[in-house]
């Protein structure tokens, strides 16, 4: 009884981290049709595998797959993953849709891989309390809103730049579902801008027509509040420092 339990809790953890690497399947059919000019395809799947981003983490701590899966990383796999749809999908739409003005395209795209693969590589870059340090590489978000907003060219090279500078920093932005400071308004915000870039990529035709107010404000609604808190946790949040054990000397 107990074998069999055992046997059903680690192939449980391993078809996880299988799920978890099918979001680079997914990935690439992203890549496939912004090659083949499907923008409406290509939307839809970075959306799916932002979902599946989303919803592996809680599964992999509710079935313990560190404790009954261990042959594979799941957090490596996870990173793995992340880096290919989070940053070098949306790098090529933003060079494949031509959103920026073509003198600044291999700089702009540059820096951003450059920015995001130190940023992933920083020891620091995720806080006990489940705070990003520095920018986390949400570029698939970024990429999807600039589009739907009809951001002008030059200021879509003026954010990422921003954006790049942003994930060298120590500037602590919050997980949307971790972070425990707002965590249900912080849900409900979040799940409110992924319907509504989900309803609008599902909508998308061409030519895009310019953005309503409605949608200018569900687009902008999570990047303000994250701004917001950011500022918040980062500079007005006084850190308690570690308490520091003494040495009780024995007695002789």
């Amino acid at each position: 009884m107990a074998t069999a339990r055992k046997n059903a809790q680690r192939n449980a953890g391993y078809a996880l981290h299988v799920f978890t690497a099918s979001g680079a399947v997914f990935g690439m059919l992203a890549l496939q049709a912004i090659i083949d000019g499907r923008v409406r395809d290509s939307l839809i799947w970075l959306i799916i595998c932002q979902i599946l981003d989303g919803i592996d983490g809680p599964i992999a701590r509710k079935l313990d797959v560190v404790i009954h899966a261990p042959w594979l990383s799941g957090v490596v796999l996870d990173e793995i993953v992340d880096y290919f749809t989070y940053v070098i999908i949306p790098v090529m739409f933003l060079l494949n849709m031509n959103m920026m003005p073509t003198q600044y395209e291999t700089f702009v795209a540059g820096a951003i891989l450059l920015t995001c693969a130190i940023w992933w590589a920083r020891t620091d870059h995720k806080t006990d309390d489940s705070w990003f340090v520095g920018f986390p590489c949400m570029w698939n978000l970024v990429v999807i809103s600039f589009l739907l907003l009809k951001t002008p060219p030059t200021w879509v090279v003026v954010i990422s730049l921003i954006l790049c500078v942003l994930q060298l920093t120590n500037i602590k932005f919050p997980h949307p579902v971790r972070v425990t400071v707002l965590r249900p308004f912080s849900i409900t915000i979040s799940v409110v801008y992924l319907l509504a870039i989900t309803v609008m990529s599902l909508n998308y035709t061409e030519p895009l027509q310019s953005p309503s107010l409605l949608t200018k404000v569900l687009l902008l609604s999570l990047p303000v509040y994250a701004t917001v808190l950011a500022i918040w946790k980062t500079w007005f949040v006084v850190e308690k420092a570690p308490r520091i054990k003494k040495k009780v000397k024995a007695r002789k």
